[in-house]
């Protein structure tokens, strides 16, 4: 019994922890520029913050260009985002999954 107690409060624990890990991803800014003159930042809670285009890539032509980048840059940002995630869930569980 003593052992299921100590258990429980180990896990307790390390949830505790990985709410505040998270928490402070959640706040965390991440930001990603393409094409040198494309850049889109995100939030650890996935808000995007910001989306700024350089003045000399609005010509018509590029639009498409244009559009293809903020597409890429957000979905990777969308993958440092969970690769973080997952680096803190296992630094925290030791990787095991469904824990919390």
């Amino acid at each position: 019994m003593q052992n299921m107690q100590a258990l429980l409060k180990q896990a307790n624990k390390m949830k505790a922890q990985l709410q505040k890990e998270m928490a402070k991803l959640a706040e965390q800014e991440f930001s990603v520029t393409k094409g040198g003159g494309i850049k889109v930042a995100m939030l650890g809670n996935r808000e995007l913050v910001e989306v700024s285009i350089e003045d000399d890539l609005f010509e018509k032509e590029n639009k498409e260009m244009i559009e293809t980048m903020i597409i890429l840059a957000i979905n990777e940002l969308l993958e440092k985002i969970s690769s973080e995630e997952e680096r803190i869930n296992t630094e925290i569980t030791g990787g095991s999954q469904g824990m919390f």
